[in-house]
This record gives structure tokens, C-alpha cells and sequence, in this order.
């Protein structure tokens, strides 16, 4: 098995657990509360006994006190499917001058691993689609152990390169992931058509969560003298004298990731960002720990 998750990380990775906001509509085992009702764990309801309906769900006590059968009924547990979108533009290249080796893409592919790591241990399924270079890669949902690793291997082999997919590219996605399944995207979500994806799966009943991966080079803008900027996906390039653009290269993506959450927020959209030099359980934890996501929605 490819090792994407550091041992201290995967370590911090047991009190997480993936929960969907909006009740699984599946049968099967699983760890997440169904809208149908059935044989499950947590009580929901009693309703007449009909033939065909198992003696052993009959509540007896209540028999004795009506003469009367009801069935116990209860909320049914049932498997969330889980879909990780990976942002493998030539954007996602980018890393920081102190960690060269360590690109925005390597730690969506770490964060898509973590995931995948807790999907696996609920019994929950799991795909995945990276978007950029030549064309989408997809791994069709599925669970267990065999279809983690063919997940990492699809992660493995990804490279930063090319701009984001055009529609036509993107009609695959629309077949595959299905409502209600819940999407994690893993994004710097520097192309405009990132953002409109997110909002377009939310609008149609996919559970939409997502990470804004950013370089700490990005985040602060600690450059000196002059300096040459180059657009890894259009080829644009523009050259700066750092000191005089500081200020206002700041506030300006400062605001615009304030923009982005405010879009995502007003949308359903769980949202937060992660920039390299934080800890990798950091957004993790915001989207899947405590008590569950539905606390922590943007503002």
C-alpha cells in the first residue's frame, strides 16, 4: 500500500469521522443515519404490526399494555458516498521557497489519502475525479481496501500541469457523482471555473466540501527587491519591484478569499483553508471533527 499519510498524522486521524449533514438515502451498513426506516440502531418510531413484518420486532411490553402488536422502527444505517475532486492544474505546483519539494498538489493528495483512510474504517464508499493536464482522471466509487489502494495509485501518479477542464471534459463527473453524495474538493481554487463547480454540485443536491490550498509565500508575500511572477497555466508573466506592491497585492487576496467563503457559505458550503505551513490535520479536523460538520458551516 502507498504510504501518503505520515505515521503522526495517521495517528491524529482517530477521533475524525466523516458525517453527512443531510441523512444517507442507501441501505446497507454504514455508519450514518437513513431517511427509510428499518431494523437499525437508534429508535424512531412504533407503527402497527403488518403481515410479513419479523416477531422479533414486535414490542412485547407495549402488547401487554394495549393488547395490541406495533413494531419497533428505527432510523436504518446506511454508507455515505464520499467523492474526492483533486485540483491537479499547473497551478497546484506551487511551493514554498523554504519547502520546495513540497507542492500545494502533495498535500491535496495527502488530505484526498486522510479521507479516504476514515471512508475505509466507517465502511462508507469512496471515489475519486482529478481535474487538469491532458484529461479528468476517475475512480468510480467503491469501498474496501482495494479500492483505497487503487486510489492512492490514481494520487501517485498525478502531476501538476494544464488549466482547468472545459464542460465538455466535466460530463463524466455529472454521471458518476450522484445526489446525495458528499464532495470534498481540494482546490487553490485560483480558476473562477473551480469555484463555479463547487456551487454548481451544491445547487444540485451534492453535499459540498471544500479546501482552499494555498502556498505561505502566497498567504504573506515576503519578497524583497525586485521580482519576476509567472502564471504557470497561461504563460503570463509580470515583473514587480515587491516592496511597492505589497500592500495591495494583500488586501486584494485577502479579499478575494473573503469573497470565496462568503459565495461558498451563502451556498451550503462547508469551507475552509489550509495554507503549507500549517499542520495537515488542521482543515481535517474543521470539516470532521467534534460533534460533526453541521456546526461549522462558513459564515
Amino acid at each position: 500500500m502507498l504510504q501518503l499519510i505520515p505515521p503522526d498524522l495517521r495517528a491524529r486521524l482517530r477521533d475524525l469521522r466523516l458525517v453527512a449533514r443531510r441523512g444517507g438515502a442507501g441501505d446497507g451498513l454504514g455508519q450514518h443515519a437513513s431517511r427509510s426506516r428499518g431494523a437499525g440502531l437508534e429508535f424512531a418510531q412504533y407503527r402497527a404490526y403488518e403481515p410479513g413484518d419479523e416477531l422479533r420486532r414486535i414490542d412485547w411490553k407495549l402488547y401487554a399494555r394495549s393488547d395490541r402488536y406495533f413494531v419497533r422502527e428505527a432510523e436504518r444505517d446506511s454508507p455515505l458516498t464520499a467523492w474526492l475532486i483533486v485540483d491537479a492544474s499547473a497551478s497546484m505546483r506551487q511551493a514554498d521557497a523554504a519547502r520546495a519539494g513540497y507542492s500545494k498538489l502533495d498535500a491535496a493528495k495527502t488530505l484526498a489519502a486522510c479521507v479516504f483512510e476514515l471512508a475505509l474504517r466507517q465502511g462508507d464508499r469512496f471515489g475519486l475525479a482529478a481535474l487538469g493536464g491532458a484529461a479528468p482522471v476517475f475512480v468510480p466509487a467503491g469501498s474496501a481496501a482495494r479500492q483505497r489502494d487503487r486510489c492512492l495509485l490514481e494520487l501517485a501518479r498525478l502531476q501538476a500541469a494544464g488549466g482547468w477542464p472545459d464542460a465538455a471534459a466535466l460530463h463524466p463527473l455529472w454521471e458518476r457523482i450522484r445526489p446525495p453524495s458528499v464532495v470534498v474538493m481540494l482546490s487553490d481554487f485560483f480558476d473562477e471555473a473551480a469555484a463555479e463547480l463547487a456551487l454548481r454540485l451544491a445547487a444540485a443536491r451534492r453535499e459540498v466540501l471544500s479546501v482552499q490550498l494555498l502556498s505561505a509565500e502566497e498567504r504573506d508575500f515576503p519578497f524583497a527587491g525586485g521580482h519576476r511572477f509567472l502564471d504557470p497555466e497561461s504563460g503570463a508573466e509580470r515583473r514587480v519591484e515587491a516592496a511597492a506592491v505589497r500592500r495591495d497585492y494583500l488586501e486584494r487576496f485577502a479579499a478575494a478569499r473573503a469573497e470565496l467563503a462568503r459565495r461558498f457559505g451563502a451556498a451550503g458550503i462547508l469551507h475552509v483553508e489550509h495554507v503549507l505551513d500549517r499542520p495537515l490535520d488542521e482543515p481535517l479536523r474543521a470539516l470532521f471533527g467534534g460533534a460533526g460538520v453541521e456546526s461549522k458551516r462558513s459564515a
